[in-house]
């Protein structure tokens, strides 16, 4: 490995430590009451770091959530994802809606927390709700995307339109809920999923 190629892997390495640090801090602690020395000091780098790659506290939070609901620091949008895109490519509403289910999960499993963090900030801190664009939710054009496929698939409920499947599919699989079910009853994620399939299937398929 070139000695550039070296300095970009550390770099890369050195951000996700940050990342990685001040999504548990945020977490455990809450934003607000998380100082970015304390985030520095979990990380293992001086807080200038931390100002000189994200400029401030807002900065990292919006990185946080981004990374987290992507799982990884590339620059792809979840409609781009290939276990979404695999999901459109079923052949029928039921296993489109399977695959739908698991993807969601992987999601839900790295950003739920970190959902709640920010609805939290956000009221704290109005600054915070103008680093994401306005708008429609993302959170429910990913899941009108898949709606407006579904639909057309065999095995649908007859009758049930994009729009319809997209409201369901967003309350059903919202990180709310999963948090109400795993983390304060105490679900196992596999349990969620099976649950919340056995849930959407009489609501969207046929």
């Amino acid at each position: 490995m070139s000695p550039v190629n070296k300095r970009a892997e550390k770099a890369r390495q050195t951000r996700a430590r940050m990342l990685r640090a001040a999504a548990e801090l945020f977490v455990e602690r809450g934003y607000g009451a998380t100082p970015l020395q304390e985030i520095a000091d979990r990380a293992g780098v001086a807080v200038q770091t931390i100002y000189f790659t994200f400029r401030n506290k807002r900065n990292l939070l919006k990185e946080v959530v981004d990374t987290a609901i992507a799982g990884d620091d590339e620059p792809v949008a979840t409609v781009d994802r290939q276990w979404f895109r695999d999901a459109l490519a079923a052949e029928t509403a039921a296993d489109h809606l399977r695959a739908h289910v698991a993807g969601t999960r992987q999601v839900l499993e790295r950003v739920a927390e970190i959902v709640e963090v920010l609805r939290v900030a956000a009221a704290v801190d109005a600054e915070v709700v103008e680093l994401w664009p306005k708008g429609e939710d993302p959170r429910y054009v990913v899941h009108a995307e898949a709606a407006k496929s579904l639909v057309t698939k065999p095995g649908a409920r007859p009758g049930l339109d994009a729009d319809e499947a997209a409201d369901i599919l967003f309350a059903l699989l919202s990180p709310e809920l999963y948090l109400l079910l795993v983390r304060d009853r105490g679900w196992a994620p596999e349990r969620w999923e099976r649950w919340v399939c056995g849930t959407l299937r009489p609501q969207l398929l046929g």
